[in-house]
């Protein structure tokens, strides 16, 4: 699967390990949030190399908050029977 902006993501390596939705792509690095831990003004960078791709893709430009990209996020994962952080 390829990485664009607005896929959900896992991260498999690193203290982060989670759920998260690619902000943007730049300079061979992926900016990820999640709303919470990891808010939309201050993304996580991440090598792809430590990401596993889903089959969701969220519409960025449908979320303007934190709180809309976790509310996203949740029922992406819902619907997609993946299971949630219990730390969200």
């Amino acid at each position: 699967m390829e990485l664009k902006p607005g896929a959900v993501v896992e991260s498999i390596r690193g203290h982060d390990e989670g759920f998260f939705v690619i902000v943007r792509l730049e300079d061979g690095f992926a900016y990820l949030a999640n709303g919470k831990q990891r808010p939309i003004e201050r993304p996580k960078q991440k090598n792809p190399k430590h990401l596993r791709a889903t089959s969701v893709v969220l519409d960025l430009s449908r979320i303007q908050t934190n709180r809309q990209l976790k509310a996203a996020l949740r029922t992406a994962l819902e619907e997609e029977d993946l299971s949630w952080p219990k730390k969200m």
